[in-house]
């Protein structure tokens, strides 16, 4: 099911060719898809409870996208009823002046997950190739050579036992309108709606052009790139439920760790 959406390692990447209504080799409809993210979301409780035990693995999950793409409704949706414990979502703001101190990359490795831990980066390093590039804020030579450093940052963070999956949920420029026009149009929503994203809407074009970049450059085989498409949103959040249960979690084939000591004569009074 996922190989479709797989950025092979060092392409050439044109998000054109990628369609943000496609569901891949899922045949069903909405309440299908809605049916087996239950049952995932199912599975993925009892596996990232084997990861927090095990105190063994740790997992990295990357989600990018453009304003209203749906890295927030993603996270709700696919992990609904996960244990807190273990698990972190960090959103990536612009930096600090104590973070602009150190090289860009300082403040994303204090966040990375350690032994028994999933972290979700909302919005990740991948900032430092895409927005720092669109509005110029570093030297091209300076982004230019991010995508080298990034992967042999990922390369480390892998071989040092982390499972990394990097998912860009890719919509289109008309259904970004659709849903601006949603929070503009509910009172409830106001709050997720900013101005200065219609800036940003506007720069669309540079975008497509650095997550091409971004995508093509940086998906490797020890940490991977999914361009999910996006645009049902039902669709989206099964295909990252199934990427992340079916084509990782389980292949770590996780178990509960035996007790340090003998249960068998332990009696309760």
């Amino acid at each position: 099911m996922m190989k479709k959406h797989l950025v092979k390692p060092d392409s050439k990447i044109d998000l054109s060719d990628w369609d943000p209504n496609d569901t891949g080799a899922f045949s069903g409809g909405k309440e299908e898809a809605e049916e087996k993210l239950s049952d995932l979301s199912r599975r993925l409780q009892t596996l990232q409870e084997l990861l927090y035990a095990g105190h063994k693995h740790k997992i990295l999950i990357i989600l990018q996208a453009m304003d209203t793409g749906g890295k927030d409704g993603t996270i709700r949706k696919v992990f609904s009823g996960v244990n807190p414990q273990g698990m972190g979502v960090v959103n990536f703001k612009a930096p600090t002046p104590e973070e602009l101190d150190h090289d860009y990359l300082w403040r994303v490795h204090r966040e990375v997950p350690g032994k028994g831990e999933m972290v979700i980066f909302n919005r990740s390093h991948y900032e430092d190739v895409l927005i720092v590039r669109v509005h110029s804020l570093v030297p091209a030579k300076v982004w230019r050579r991010r995508y080298a450093q990034i992967n042999d940052f990922e390369r480390t963070l892998a071989e040092e036992g982390t499972t990394i999956m990097k998912f860009f949920l890719h919509i289109d420029k008309d259904e970004q309108r659709k849903r601006l026009q949603e929070r503009l149009d509910d009172t409830e929503k106001h709050w997720k709606f900013n101005v200065a994203d219609l800036k940003e809407r506007e720069l669309w074009n540079d975008y497509m052009r650095a997550y091409e970049d971004a995508l093509g450059k940086t998906s490797t085989q020890w940490a991977p790139w999914y361009i999910i498409p996006a645009n049902r949103k039902w669709y989206r959040n099964l295909a990252v439920a199934t990427t992340i249960v079916v084509e990782t979690l389980e292949r770590l084939e996780m178990c509960f760790p035996e007790p340090k000591k003998k249960l068998e004569s332990v009696v309760i009074e």
